[in-house]
């Protein structure tokens, strides 16, 4: 079994972590950085992603405030995970997208193998943490 790995992007932001959990836990928050959505921070709590492929079902499966956010995102068996860490007057902020499925195993939305969904959303993710999540902390 040839399973895909995880996602792991880790960056570090000039911002406490007060203001980086504000900006990755709440709708409006996430939405400034990533994609329009209904997020609420209630595990159990169903909302929507309005991802380029049309609106992706999600599900807050974990909240740890202020140090971990989790859910499931879209019908894939994806899960996206926001961990935080206190580092003086800064915050290490790391993201995980795990669930991935076998590499050639075809993604339904994507039309195409998970292989090469993953390697387009790990550069995609780069771009999210590293240039727009830093924009919005670091601003």
């Amino acid at each position: 079994m040839n399973k895909v790995q995880d996602i792991q992007q880790t960056a570090t932001f000039k911002a406490p972590i007060d203001k980086v959990w504000e900006t990755v836990s709440t709708s409006e928050g996430i939405s400034s950085w990533f994609m329009p959505n209904d997020f609420v921070p209630e595990v159990g709590r169903e909302f929507h992603i309005q991802s380029p492929f049309g609106p992706s079902p999600c599900k807050v499966l974990e909240v740890e405030k202020p140090n971990k956010i989790s859910f499931s995102w879209d019908t894939d068996g994806w899960v996206v995970t926001f961990l935080l860490k206190e580092k003086g007057d800064e915050t290490e902020f790391t993201l995980i997208h795990s669930g991935w499925k076998e590499a050639e195993t075809v993604l339904p939305k994507a039309r195409e193998k998970s292989s090469i969904v993953r390697d387009r959303m790990n550069g995609g993710w780069t771009g999210i943490v590293n240039e727009k999540l830093r924009k919005v902390l670091e601003g």
